[in-house]
């Protein structure tokens, strides 16, 4: 059947001059949340009460919408950018150039998309940043460290890590082998959060996992092992790195998912979550890592005392470290690895820390750690 439609006219109608209303409520909560941020701010005790209750709420929401896809979304949406951003520009051509006024609207809902981001970063991480210490929650007494006591701390993170090292596997090129799959990985540290969890009332429970990333030996020229994505909820792993990284790790991404913000911190939780579990791997990991953040500081204070601890390393311990060094080296000096650096560094300021500085940090917790043990 043939059919002939009347023609409709459609001059006049009028183009909307207003707002669409979730974008004047986007605008409302972006006023909201600087108000929150502003306040946790000044007010460590209202970031505490915030982060631990309505972050943790926000945090455990994303991560379950995202728990369930096996690979990580934010590194797919990274990959989508530029498709993304083909379509909304054309977008705005086809739809929203006749007229300044269109141009301004369609402006309005791109700002609006932007405070999306910063929404979710104040009520979901952005708090943990400003409330009180780990040291204060730890009940430690975080102090300038002597060459003495990081020498101190560096011999009994070595006599630790020997009591491991029996029951580590070795390759024939000095790496230590995980006796675990990804997913038997994820499965032990959560046993080991559960443990800490039970132990120290401020971390909540979550259960999650840590995403691999696709492109993992791209990414290792970044330098950067892993990172927690606060808008889709992951904690996201570089599973280039050597075996006994990723537990360490993938603890660390996963304590800024349960709300431990900044650096040192979440590196010392990485290391309480590793020693706190049933397996010697991971006990093995917490050890290590942590050593390597002491003896590079003991190395910086007094390369003497640093030798006379390495003299004391067992032969295992050293070739593993021996590894990683030549490992790193392919990766050590590139442009990539400056840039983002310099934009990691940046943000870190921004939250009130040291910057990159601030993971290094975590030697000051380790000796106070050492000195309440002893």
């Amino acid at each position: 059947m043939n059919r002939t439609l009347p023609e409709i006219n459609t001059s006049s109608r009028k183009p909307n001059k207003r707002l669409p209303i979730p974008v004047l409520v986007i605008y409302v909560l972006a006023l909201l949340s600087g108000g929150i941020h502003l306040a946790a701010m000044f007010l460590p005790a209202f970031a505490d009460w915030f982060n631990r209750y309505i972050g943790a709420a926000v945090r455990g929401a994303l991560s379950y919408l995202t728990v369930w896809i096996p690979f990580s979304f934010a590194e797919l949406l990274l990959f989508s950018l530029p498709i993304i951003f083909v379509v909304m520009l054309r977008r705005a051509l086809t739809r929203y150039g006749d007229s300044w006024k269109s141009v301004l609207r369609y402006c309005a809902g791109l700002l609006a998309l932007l405070l999306c981001f910063y929404i979710l970063f104040v009520w979901g991480f952005g708090t943990g940043y400003h409330g009180s210490t780990l040291e204060e929650k730890l009940d430690l007494d975080r102090q300038p460290v002597s060459a003495e006591e990081l020498e101190e701390t560096a011999r009994w993170l070595v006599e630790r890590i020997k009591i491991e090292q029996d029951e580590i596997a070795y390759r024939p090129d000095g790496f230590s082998i995980m006796p675990y799959s990804h997913s038997g990985m994820n499965k032990q540290l959560m046993k080991a959060y559960d443990t800490v969890c039970e132990t120290y009332e401020f971390v909540p429970h979550l259960y999650s996992r840590v995403k691999p990333v696709i492109l993992s030996e791209p990414w290792t020229y970044t330098h950067i092992s892993g990172v927690y994505t606060y808008f889709t909820g992951e904690s996201n792993l570089n599973m280039n790195f050597p075996d006994y990284t990723l537990p360490y790790t993938a603890a660390h991404e996963l304590a800024h998912q349960r709300g431990i913000a900044r650096e040192d911190e979440a590196n010392f939780m990485a290391f309480l979550v590793c020693t706190a579990s049933e397996d010697p791997y991971f006990r093995y990991c917490g050890y290590l890592n942590l050593y390597e953040y002491v003896a590079s500081a003991l190395y910086s204070a007094d390369s003497e005392r640093y030798f006379a601890v390495l003299d004391t390393v067992d032969y295992r311990m050293r070739g593993e470290l021996i590894a990683y060094s030549e490992f790193f080296d392919q990766y050590r000096e590139n442009v990539v690895s400056e840039v983002s650096g310099a934009i990691n560094d940046t943000y870190l300021k921004l939250q009130g820390t040291e910057g990159s500085k601030s993971y290094g940090r975590v030697v000051d917790l380790a000796v106070a750690w050492y000195k309440a043990l002893k």
